[in-house]
């Protein structure tokens, strides 16, 4: 299975220590950060590290434009602060070269990155399967094209999809609705919901594209959300594990 993949991509930045005070200037923990730092691809990086976990062939169109780093006392996330990153270019469909995968895939978290005419271009020139994660409030756009989105986005959203079934909204604690129909995961105990969109996302697109059941692919995308939760940062399973 060969699908295009674009969108954006970040520096996922994870920053640990101990909190054992309050500060006195105002009512925040104080972080005594240990120095430790690691650092993770998200965004688009992290839904190509998910297709390629999942057997799938990417060819990757991307941009880094933003850094996020987040500070943690445990498994506690205290603070998230997000740096634009200057110098990247918008994309240009006539990047592509080969117009026939199995899929285009569009990651788009609306940094400037996809623009709306894009994304009628593609749709206009592939004939194939579209799916689109995206935080553009303008859904009826996206005709043809499969469009995940969550709950926040779905709230600020300008107008509606032309086809509801083609809709999925992801919601608090992992619930799933599409159309008339809404699906419920296992509860369980989460870690970090860092990067579990994404892990849904490319899950649901390879067992949607094998099966051509939506429900059997929502299913399979819940079982591998609820795997990346049980782990801090960004984390892609496997089909073994799934």
């Amino acid at each position: 299975m060969r699908i295009i993949l674009i969108g954006e991509t970040c520096w996922d930045t994870y920053r640990s220590g101990a909190v054992n005070r309050i500060s006195p200037e105002a009512p925040v923990p104080v972080l005594d950060w240990s120095g430790e730092e690691t650092s993770q691809e998200g965004m688009a990086m992290n839904v190509c590290q998910n297709l390629k976990n999942l057997g799938v062939e990417v060819e990757l169109h991307t941009r880094f434009v933003e850094q996020k780093i987040r500070y943690f006392s445990g498994q506690h996330q205290l603070l998230r602060v997000d740096t634009p990153l200057s110098g990247w270019s918008t994309f240009d469909p006539e990047e592509i070269e080969e117009w026939n995968p199995d899929a285009i895939v569009i990651s788009d978290y609306n940094k400037g990155f996809v623009s709306y005419d894009a994304i009628r271009y593609i749709r206009t020139n592939y004939s194939g399967p579209m799916f689109i994660d995206t935080k553009k409030p303008d859904l009826q756009q996206f005709d043809g094209i499969i469009t995940k989105i969550n709950t926040d986005e779905w709230n600020r959203r300008v107008s509606d999809h032309p086809d509801s079934n083609q809709l999925i909204v992801t919601g608090g604690g992992g619930k799933i609705t599409s159309g008339e129909k809404e699906w419920s995961p296992e509860q369980i105990e989460m870690v970090d919901v860092c990067g579990a969109g994404d892990t849904f996302f490319a899950a649901y697109i390879v067992e949607y594209l094998q099966t051509h059941n939506k429900s059997d692919a929502i299913e399979f995308a819940m079982k591998a959300a609820a795997i990346t939760v049980q782990h801090l940062g960004v984390y892609a399973p496997t089909l073994e594990e799934i």
